[in-house]
């Protein structure tokens, strides 16, 4: 055999060398999932909270001024930073942060939709979040809303927090919400 001949064996080599590393990575690429396995949860705790909403900080970031017809805040759209206090003062020790979006949605009751993340800042739950996604009817002095999830020691939380408006001052812009929740998870 000569000199060419090998040269050119060698290439072929080579290419199919690259072909089925090629190959082998396509396929690879297509087990982007794990084994399934089944699912054993760890036993359930039940963990009561109580704390307090201080909504003080809501930010408007956008309306309609078409809705300016109706008497409620119909189309206003809020993002929430606010604190969670362990009292009802505003200068009550901070356990946490509330974050997300509010929503007025009803054009004839004060009513929002909330989608919230209360991220604990202190103590055994520090990192830990709820999440209470659910209509609000602000007006009604005591509720209930559904917890729909959580991370941390809070991981794939459930569970309700009965929630009653301690102080509504809408010309400060200002409340102060106490809530009582009970949180189950793993």
């Amino acid at each position: 055999m000569g000199v060419e001949a090998r040269g050119v064996i060698l290439q072929l080599s080579s290419v199919v060398v690259i072909l089925v590393l090629l190959i082998i990575q396509a396929q690879a690429n297509q087990n982007w999932y794990g084994k399934t396995v089944p699912y054993k949860p760890a036993d359930e705790k039940v963990t009561k909270l109580h704390f307090y909403f201080q909504d003080i900080n809501d930010l408007l970031v956008a309306r309609n001024p078409a809705a300016d017809k109706f008497s409620t805040l119909f189309t206003s759209l809020y993002i929430v930073d606010n604190p969670l206090t362990e009292g009802p003062e505003l200068n009550s020790t901070i356990v946490g942060r509330v974050q997300g979006l509010i929503g007025f949605a009803a054009q004839k009751e004060t009513a929002s939709l909330m989608g919230l993340s209360y991220l604990f800042t202190d103590g055994k739950f520090n990192g830990s979040t709820l999440i209470i996604v659910t209509r609000n009817p602000i007006l009604i002095p005591d509720r209930e809303f559904p917890i729909v999830g959580g991370t941390g020691l809070f991981r794939l939380a459930r569970g309700f927090a009965n929630v009653k408006t301690v102080l509504l001052d809408p010309v400060a812009g200002i409340a102060t919400i106490e809530y009582n929740v009970t949180v189950i998870h793993y």
